[in-house]
């Protein structure tokens, strides 16, 4: 059907046409209807007439069923053996005991009125997506991001895997590790080593661990490891591609440096040697724009306060020395403070921005990425 608002740009064009010059046949078949068609749309008063089909009185076929073989037809679909099985198979193990009450089409249309054909087998009830996971950090070692990444080689389909931890309150690359498969056992046995290395076992609180939805990520060796090491794993949504925006800024971060190799990575020695010298250079020489210019490493050694304090007493004294070049305030040097993934629930957020806020650090700003 063509709605009212159509018709008349249509007629409205095809009139304009035939002013112009042009015959009403071509017209028409230009625009993909009938002539017989654009004089039924038009009233005698030459007015655009609406499709009255939608108003049309339709007198009930008389070989429709009956309200009394509905209510049977319902009435033997929702028998104990028929509750679970689709109208394809209860119209022939009726026919089998010599009883036709109708068609399978028919059972299709009197169950779907009464909302029985979504699923007529033991489904799950419906669940709705809940906000991701907010996590906070306000010291190194509490949130870590983790994911894995495809290293291209020079052989046409061949990749290798880079797998990656990074904390989320200092971005430091903590663990990392690059194997030819994207199996669970490396995952595991990278958080293992990383744990090891951060000396997770001698504090008080152990590290949420935020990924992915992939295999390797949530295979049964890798939540086992996470639950002998007392590390707490939490996931994306499904679908989802922004919930861990800090490893995927990472990564692009990682494959837009100048040194990676356009062409690929001849074998596997040489991609874990292009990795373990970005992590060198992410961590101590990399100025994070997102932590103030200071270097994952310097943040993460709680060094970033004397560094941003020190800039600050400079800017103060190039203000001082010619004031007519400053309409305004220096530029902010204030350490950041908390770090959220997944910023939600703003009750959550605000309670902890409160409390890893310092008088010395005075208070936390908004978390960047990048």
């Amino acid at each position: 059907m063509t709605c009212r608002e159509d018709r008349q740009t249509l007629m409205a064009a095809i009139a304009e046409a035939c002013a112009a010059g042009a015959r009403l046949a071509p017209a028409c078949r230009l625009a993909g209807i009938d002539p017989r068609t654009f004089q039924r749309w038009r009233d005698g008063d030459g007015q655009v007439r609406a499709d009255r089909r939608p108003e049309a009185a339709r007198p009930r076929p008389a070989h429709a069923l009956s309200e009394a073989e509905r209510a049977r037809l319902v009435e033997l679909a929702n028998q104990p053996r028929f509750a679970s099985t689709p109208p394809a198979r209860i119209v022939p193990a009726l026919a089998d005991e010599g009883v036709y009450v109708a068609s399978e089409a028919s059972f299709h249309r009197v169950l779907r009125d009464h909302g029985q054909m979504r699923r007529r087998g033991r489904s799950r009830p419906p669940r709705s997506a809940g906000p991701p996971s907010t996590h906070v950090a306000t010291a190194p070692g509490q949130v870590w991001c983790w994911d894995v990444t495809f290293l291209p080689a020079r052989v046409q389909g061949r990749w290798f895997y880079l797998f990656l931890i990074l904390d989320l309150y200092s971005r430091k690359i903590v663990g990392h590790e690059v194997h030819e498969t994207d199996q669970a056992e490396h995952a595991a046995h990278l958080v293992r080593r990383t744990a090891l290395a951060e000396g997770i076992h001698a504090h008080a609180l152990r590290p949420v661990l935020h990924g992915d939805n992939g295999p390797s990520m949530k295979g049964t060796t890798v939540l086992a490891m996470l639950y002998w090491l007392g590390i707490a794993p939490s996931h994306s949504r499904p679908r989802v591609s922004d919930d861990n925006a800090y490893a995927e800024a990472l990564f692009r971060t990682a494959k837009y440096r100048p040194d990676f190799p356009t062409t690929g990575f001849a074998n596997l020695a040489g991609a874990r040697q292009w990795a373990a010298d970005f992590v060198h250079w992410y961590n101590h020489e990399h100025r994070h724009s997102g932590i103030r210019y200071v270097t994952p490493a310097q943040r993460h050694a709680g060094g970033d306060g004397p560094l941003l304090a020190a800039r600050h007493a400079l800017y103060q004294q190039a203000r001082e020395t010619n004031p007519r070049r400053w309409s305004g305030r220096t530029r902010d040097w204030t350490p950041i403070g908390a770090v959220t993934l997944n910023p939600e629930r703003d009750s959550v957020v605000a309670a902890a921005s409160i409390g890893a806020a310092s008088p010395a650090a005075g208070p936390p700003s908004k978390p960047r990425q990048g």
